[in-house]
């Protein structure tokens, strides 16, 4: 079983703001994220939209985000 469990995508945007990321830019729903540690991540997710433990594994190995910030 994955240590991941499906968020919100606000909550998702919330908790990677916290980590120090920032919207750079928006087009739409797609937003681009930067930080000064990783390139840059699109998020390309509307605010009601679940995000299943798959995307959430695939986000993290790009963002630096672990299970334990999400609790």
């Amino acid at each position: 079983m994955s240590e991941w469990t499906s968020v919100s995508a606000k909550e998702l945007l919330r908790v990677l703001i916290g980590k120090g990321w920032e919207i750079k830019r928006t087009t739409g729903s797609h937003r681009v994220l930067s930080h000064e540690s990783f390139p840059d991540f699109v998020f390309a997710f509307h605010d009601r939209e679940e995000v299943g433990p798959k995307m959430l594994s695939r986000i993290a190995k790009k963002t630096g985000l672990t299970p334990q910030d999400l609790r």
